[in-house]
């Protein structure tokens, strides 16, 4: 069962800003409304606090919003559910890109995951307002009304900060989701596996005519990105990085305030960042040379202990 999260929050004068493209799209929703005033005035709920409180359980949203009565008026939101054979061909299409599941995995929305939904014939954000289905306790008999309009402007940010609430509301919670999609790709990585061990034929015998048997990795993927041995030192090579290959310059230009005042202090800060940035590097890389120093002497010395032996 879901633990209800609420969230209260207050817009600025100036609304929201630099919003991902997923929150974006749901603005557009509302935005395409065709009572403006009746807009406007649900802005001004969101934007003065009126929402009281939004709670995401399970597969609704649950919201407080007081308006011209003494008691807030209660507000639900939900979408239309996808079946799980529906999710089943969702999590196919998913598991086929590795990009969709690392964007995922990262709790960025893939601007082209409507092409893994559209597998199943269904959307991940509805395509007209009506299919927003909603309640209010108010009065109003117009839906949706300035109360549950207000829920629908404040529901960006929820969607700003975790854009798994929207497949919540289609029916899979993140961990359902992200366990599912991680099984998925198993599965397909495992296959893949399979078939390239039947492609390369059946087990040659050893010397003494036993099958030798296939490689751990073959069945866990999980293991082909491991190695546990330990390192020969003589295999490593310590060198300073190269010109132009260094952290600063991999960042390009910093995004560093003018001050009038102070002409020169943004390169100053450079110099000076840079200069701390060589003294740090020159410091690990004497540590790891001595370290590899220390490690040479030791085999020296127990290579004269075997000779004097």
């Amino acid at each position: 069962m879901n633990t209800p999260s609420t969230l209260t929050t207050q817009l600025g004068a100036q609304g929201i800003a630099q919003q991902p493209w997923w929150v974006e799209q749901w603005m557009e929703l509302i935005n395409g409304y065709r009572f403006k005033k009746r807009l406007e005035r649900a802005w001004d709920y969101a934007r003065s606090g009126n929402v009281q409180s939004i709670r995401f359980e399970g597969r609704r949203v649950h919201a407080r919003v007081q308006g011209s009565d003494a008691d807030p008026y209660k507000v639900k939101l939900w979408l239309d559910v996808l079946s799980d054979e529906d999710w089943g061909y969702v999590l196919e299409a998913l598991s086929q890109k590795a990009r969709w599941s690392a964007q995922l995995l990262a709790g960025v929305m893939p601007q082209d995951i409507e092409r893994a939904f559209a597998a199943s014939g269904k959307r991940l954000f509805p395509f007209k307002l009506q299919e927003v289905r909603s309640e209010c306790s108010c009065p109003d008999k117009a839906n949706p009304c300035k109360h549950v309009s207000a829920v629908f402007y404040l529901m960006g940010d929820r969607f700003s900060e975790d854009p798994f609430v929207l497949f919540q509301l289609r029916g899979r919670t993140r961990p359902q989701l992200l366990s599912d999609l991680a099984k998925r790709r198993r599965q397909l990585l495992a296959k893949a596996a399979a078939g390239r061990a039947a492609a390369n034929g059946p087990a040659q015998p050893d010397a003494g005519g036993s099958l030798r048997p296939a490689h751990p990795a073959i069945a866990d993927p999980n293991r082909w990105w491991r190695y546990d041995a330990a390192l020969d030192s003589n295999l490593v090579v310590i060198t300073p990085a190269l010109e132009g290959d260094t952290g600063l310059d991999a960042a390009g230009p910093l995004p560093l305030a003018e001050e009038p005042r102070f002409a020169g202090a943004n390169r100053l800060f450079l110099e000076q960042l840079r200069d701390q940035a060589q003294q740090l590097a020159s410091a690990a890389m004497a540590t790891a040379m001595d370290n590899g120093k220390a490690d040479s002497d030791k085999a020296d010395a127990g290579v004269g202990a075997g000779a004097g032996a």
